[in-house]
This record gives C-alpha cells, sequence and structure tokens, in this order.
C-alpha cells in the first residue's frame, strides 16, 4: 500500500484496474449500440423517393445560384473574427479568475493589472467594430 495525502492506494490488486476499464468497454458498447440504433432508424424511416427537387443543392434556404463564385460582404467575416475574440476572452476569464483568487490572498495585484490591460484591448476592438460599422447588421 502506497499513501498519498493521507488515502492508502493498493497498487498492487489488479482487480481495482479491471474494474475500471469494465466501465469504460460497458459505455463504449452503450455508445456502439446507441450509434447503430440511429443509423437504423434513419434508414428505415427515411422516404426513398429521388426527385430533382431532393438532389438540387440547399444552402440557408435561398436557392442555388447558377454561378460558383459569389461576393460576401467583408462585414461578415470582421463580425465573425469579433465573435471569436470576445469566445476567446470568455474562455480566459475563467482560470484567470481561479489565479486571481489565489494570488490576491498572497497580496500579488500583477493577475488583476494584466487582465484590465487584456480587456483594454479587447474593449478598443469592440469600439472599433462599432465605428467601423460591423455591428450594424441591416445597411
Amino acid at each position: 500500500m502506497t499513501p498519498f495525502h493521507g488515502v492508502l492506494l493498493q497498487t498492487s490488486d489488479p482487480s481495482i484496474f479491471a474494474a475500471n476499464w469494465t466501465a469504460v468497454a460497458l459505455s463504449a458498447v452503450i455508445a456502439l449500440v446507441a450509434i447503430g440504433g440511429m443509423f437504423a432508424a434513419s434508414r428505415l424511416m427515411s422516404s426513398r423517393r429521388h426527385s430533382e427537387v431532393k438532389l438540387t443543392s440547399y444552402e440557408c434556404g435561398v436557392p442555388a445560384t447558377p454561378f460558383a463564385w459569389s461576393n460576401i460582404n467583408i462585414r461578415f467575416y470582421i463580425f465573425a473574427i469579433l465573435f471569436l475574440i470576445f469566445d476567446v476572452e470568455a474562455v480566459f476569464l475563467f482560470p484567470w479568475a481561479v489565479i486571481f483568487l489565489e494570488q490576491r490572498d498572497l497580496g500579488n495585484a500583477i493577475p488583476f493589472y494584466a487582465m484590465m490591460l487584456f480587456l483594454g484591448v479587447l474593449f478598443f476592438a469592440i469600439i472599433y467594430g462599432w465605428k467601423k460599422g460591423v455591428l450594424e447588421w441591416q445597411k
């Protein structure tokens, strides 16, 4: 038996590992049965009548145009980039909050100012997008 922070681990008993792998194998079998069941249900319930309308390409409710290339307004790309910027911001806020709370108790203010700098840069990004009119969907 090996002590680990007050907990005794039984590393020499292989039945512990066998029980854990049994749960993993059981989950894998259940997942495969569920996937197979969904494929079978789709195959049984889908219609098999093909028509010219069903074989045409369909995109967002707009009939397909005969041209392969179409002009897309650049504001859609900028809107997507702004979304990614603020999505990444939200992802970084959670680990920062944990570090901030740990460092605050130690009297360290650097994580706070680092996040204020990060949020300041993002604030200027949203102001830039707003001034450029990217956030106005109808033009």
